[in-house]
């Protein structure tokens, strides 16, 4: 279940073998300090930052540690039968060309966004002198159930949320400069921060059985 911290670059695109295009995204993954360990969890940091930005509790803690000061900090899973200590790097190297990730971000911020918007509705008559194109329209009832039902699609705040894009294929790994291109799109906006972990439910394919 480890992963890497990363940050998202941007969008382009590699040719395959066949000389197809593939559009990939470039994520800056690691290097990943491993900041403290428990029984199941490894805490990792990410991003250095400047001493002053520090509180002295926590500036204390990294002198202790003789660890660069890191702007990310957050909490995964161990990976099974794998040892770590305090001040270990985990790198790109940790995946290889050809796995599968599933990577966690934050996305795009929309604002307050309509419900045609922000849940896809179909829309009102667009004819005959209706006015109800974008509507809300009618949300209960006055008897039966008399109230609003929680979680009701409306109208309201979209985006800004954790989000989480599942087996995504890495296509190129660069170690020199720390780089993952993953196959598609992930959350989030240029220079956003990221969670890249292995993905959960990707399975091997089953070899064919020959009758």
């Amino acid at each position: 279940m480890i992963g890497l911290i990363g940050k998202k670059i941007g969008m382009t695109q590699v040719f395959a073998a066949d000389n197809s295009q593939i559009g990939v995204t470039a994520i800056e993954a690691g290097p990943c300090p491993v900041l403290m360990v428990m029984d199941k969890n490894v805490q990792l940091g990410f991003d250095a930052v400047k001493e002053k930005s520090l509180k002295k509790a926590q500036l204390g803690l990294y002198k202790k540690l003789n660890i660069t000061p890191r702007k990310v900090i957050k909490d995964l899973s161990k990976e099974v039968g794998v040892e770590y200590k305090v001040g270990d790097e985990l790198k790109v190297d940790l995946f290889t060309e050809g796995d599968f990730v599933d990577v966690s971000g934050i996305s795009i911020g929309k604002g307050f966004a309509g419900g045609m918007k922000r849940w896809h509705w179909k829309g009102g008559p667009r004819t005959h002198g209706s006015t109800s194109h974008r509507r809300v329209g009618s949300i209960g009832s006055s008897t039966t159930p008399g109230r609003v039902f929680r979680g009701h699609h409306m109208p309201g705040h979209m985006g800004a949320k954790k989000a989480t894009v599942q087996n995504l294929k890495i296509i190129k790994i660069d170690l020199a400069n720390n780089l993952l291109l993953v196959e598609g799109g992930v959350p989030g906006h240029k220079n956003g921060y990221l969670v890249i972990t292995k993905a959960i439910k990707k399975r091997p394919k089953k070899a064919a059985v020959k009758k």
